[in-house]
């Protein structure tokens, strides 16, 4: 298949890359550089030229606390860049697959959240990824939603290389406690992502590793894989407070994948153990 990948120098684009070159497809990975997303114009030019029968959009903003005094510009490349991606996909009949977020949810939920439930975002960067998955829903019949959290893997900063770092540092660490979610291998959900493009189960997804952990727990697990002796110090949201409001609770629901008879992504202890094997 022909593939195009936004967000192709990014931590998830360039594991994606990864994995569609050992499927042998054609990937033509797109950087900002090579292409802007928010300018409609461009996208169709570029999509009518490479005609692909998919494009994989990992292309975000993604400071979430740079949106909320930002959200324009967020918007600008979560919604109508998204947007400008699926018209020039229906007008050369490929599949998108759009990767969205937790943040879509608000939280206050108590058992996993399945793909249907209502959405509800907390802040500025949630609500642009949900204007985004919305709007491509108005213009495509033929799209994958996958809707991820937690993300870490060896081409982008992340928690894990954060911890690793001010671990070393310091020796000691506060984390929050008292949001949980599950987190999530870029490795892992590239291989989704090929897996399920590669089908016709259309539809929104939820992929994350398997499990769920608060932030404090997650830490105190990467310093014991990671072999390091570090304090971990749990703090409550108050004591750690940010520009963005997070949810306390973002665990997705993955039945979908089973229903779907996809492949579910492992558990996020050996998720994380694979991961600091790969960045030695």
């Amino acid at each position: 298949m022909r593939v195009v990948v936004t967000g192709a120098a990014g931590q998830l684009g360039k594991d994606v890359l990864r994995e569609l070159a050992s499927r042998n497809h054609h990937a033509f990975g797109a950087d900002r550089g090579q292409l802007d997303i928010t300018i409609e114009e461009d996208v169709r030019s570029y999509i009518s030229e490479i005609k692909p029968d998919v494009i994989l959009h990992c292309a975000a903003y993604t400071n979430v606390d740079a949106a909320e005094t930002d959200e324009e510009t967020a918007y600008r490349i979560n919604a109508s860049g998204t947007e400008n991606l699926a018209k020039a996909a229906k007008q050369v009949g490929a599949k998108l697959l759009y990767v969205s977020t937790d943040y879509v949810f608000d939280g206050t939920a108590s058992e996993p959240y399945e793909t249907d439930q209502p959405t509800s975002p907390l802040g500025a960067y949630g609500r642009t990824k949900l204007a985004g998955e919305q709007l491509l829903q108005k213009h495509l019949d033929r799209f994958f939603i996958v809707r991820t959290a937690w993300v870490f893997g060896i081409y982008g900063n992340n928690f894990v290389k954060t911890m690793i770092r001010l671990g070393k540092e310091r020796g000691e660490v506060g984390v929050v406690h008292d949001q949980v979610g599950s987190p999530t291998y870029t490795v892992d959900l590239a291989k989704f992502m090929v897996e399920l493009m590669e089908t016709e189960k259309y539809g929104i997804y939820h992929a994350t590793n398997g499990g769920v952990c608060s932030w404090y727990e997650f830490a105190v697990e990467i310093f014991k894989q990671a072999g390091l002796d570090v304090t971990v110090n749990p703090l409550t949201t108050d004591q750690f407070p940010r520009p963005a409001k997070r949810p306390a609770y973002s665990v997705l629901s993955k039945k979908k994948i089973e229903e779907q008879g996809l492949t579910p992504l492992r558990d996020w202890k050996e998720a994380l153990a694979a991961y600091l094997q790969e960045s030695q």
